[in-house]
């Protein structure tokens, strides 16, 4: 009796998913997703209304993040902040309040619409010390032990080689540095009909690690896990990824891990 060849992720169709799910959340944040984009979105997860005040209104309109992770960061004064995925720059332009004049932030991101958007932002309210550059968070344009800290808001989920993202993420980072994250996780692992679907990769779900496997992942890359929350004010919006969530325990967690 023969089986079916196993079925396997189409990456180029992945990543074009995401591109163009990304250019529509900057260009029309208001849009039909899979999730929520928004102050009120932000607000719920944690953000202080007070942080928010303080950056450009376009960049909460296109967040599209899955949590909170300020108190875990601990940005400092002076310190080099890396944001993998920084999309319309968020978290990016909140990062750089926090660590003032003397401190940088570089945001990574694949997609033009995004890089674009919060680049024109930041010119346009004078926020100096944040780069926008487009490059892939698997290969990322930096030194080695060139940041203190790496932030990254429900996109290494998107990722194919979500490995790889950590392994560059503790390259670039200095000894001690800190990986400060909100991600989407599993309590089961997913199946190879959710694994192998490339709309529900770029809607946060295909591509969610089994939260064991996750904690694996980070340690192997050369980081010790200090924080772990599950956010619990996260939730998608459409009903095929409420289905899947409920069905497999996709869940949002905000992490802390250290570089040993």
């Amino acid at each position: 009796m023969s089986t079916a060849p196993a079925r396997t992720l189409d990456k180029e169709e992945l990543e074009q998913r995401v591109k163009h799910m990304y250019e529509e959340v900057a260009r029309d944040p208001d849009g039909d997703f899979h999730f929520e984009t928004g102050r009120a979105l932000a607000e719920r997860l944690g953000y202080a209304a007070e942080d928010l005040a303080r950056i450009p209104a376009p960049a909460i309109d296109s967040f599209a993040g899955v949590g909170y992770f300020r108190q875990l960061a601990g940005f400092e004064p002076g310190e080099r902040v890396l944001d993998l995925g920084s999309g319309s720059g968020m978290d990016s332009f909140v990062a750089a309040r926090q660590v003032g004049a003397d401190g940088r932030v570089i945001g990574i991101d694949m997609t033009d619409a995004q890089v674009e958007k919060a680049t024109r932002l930041a010119a346009a309210h004078g926020i100096g010390n944040v780069e926008l550059r487009k490059a892939y968070i698997e290969e990322l344009p930096l030194d080695s032990h060139s940041a203190d800290v790496v932030i990254s808001n429900g996109v290494i989920n998107l990722s194919a080689a979500n490995d790889r993202v950590f392994a560059e993420a503790a390259r670039v980072l200095r000894p001690g540095g800190r990986l400060a994250i909100a991600d989407i996780v599993t309590a089961t692992q997913l199946p190879e009909g959710v694994t192998c679907d490339a709309a529900l990769w770029a809607a946060c779900i295909g591509g969610a690690m089994q939260r064991d496997d996750y904690r694996e992942a980070i340690g192997a890359a050369g980081f010790e896990l200090d924080d772990l929350k599950e956010n619990d004010h996260y939730r998608f919006v459409s009903e095929r990824a409420d289905n899947a969530t409920r069905k497999y325990g996709v869940k949002s967690v905000s992490l802390l891990a250290l570089k040993r």
